[in-house]
């Protein structure tokens, strides 16, 4: 790991059993409220995809919206929302994806690109990639291309970064928590 991920992930906080018992939560509020690591994360993601002619930057409701609006804007890229069911006011395309328990569902707005445009897909991290995989398809459903999904973390025990590869996705994150 370099030394900016190695100082990024020291900075991020672990809630042990919440919100239930035996989950470790890892919570971005401590990267996001310290300027000097919320400036590395923010240039790890820039030095990524800067050059890379990237249209769009995606970012999933919500914290992935924090990491995408700073990107967008230092990359020079459109910035789309993939939303909650319900939350979009315009016409809007709509995809299901398995929970836990039950199912949930995103959404995107059926004019957010144009066929063949680069998007970078960004949320704050991967677990067991469903929402992530809902968003992905919908961006394919439109005819954009998935440059890269991208996010601070990976939690690569839930199996979601490696379903993200199955589905054709190159994936880029951070850093990683793998069992600690």
């Amino acid at each position: 790991m370099d030394y900016f991920a190695d100082n990024i992930k020291k900075a991020i906080r672990t809630v042990p059993d919440w919100p239930k018992p035996g989950v470790n939560f890892r919570d971005i509020t401590t990267v996001l409220q310290d300027r000097t690591t919320f400036r590395k994360l923010i240039d790890a993601f820039v030095h990524r995809y800067h050059g890379q002619n990237i249209d769009a930057i995606a970012a999933v409701d919500a914290r992935g919206f924090v990491i995408g609006s700073a990107l967008a804007y230092e990359i020079n890229a459109g910035l789309v929302l993939i939303r909650k069911k319900g939350k979009l006011p315009f016409d809007t395309l709509v995809e299901d994806y398995e929970l836990e328990y039950g199912t949930a569902s995103v959404e995107l707005h059926k004019d957010a690109f144009h066929p063949g445009d680069r998007v970078v897909l960004v949320d704050d991290l991967i677990a067991t990639g469903g929402t992530m995989l809902a968003a992905a398809r919908l961006i394919r459903r439109i005819g954009a291309d998935i440059v890269e999904v991208a996010a601070m973390i990976d939690l690569p025990e839930l199996g979601g970064s490696q379903k993200l590869r199955d589905e054709g996705l190159d994936v880029y994150t951070v850093c990683s928590f793998d069992g600690d």
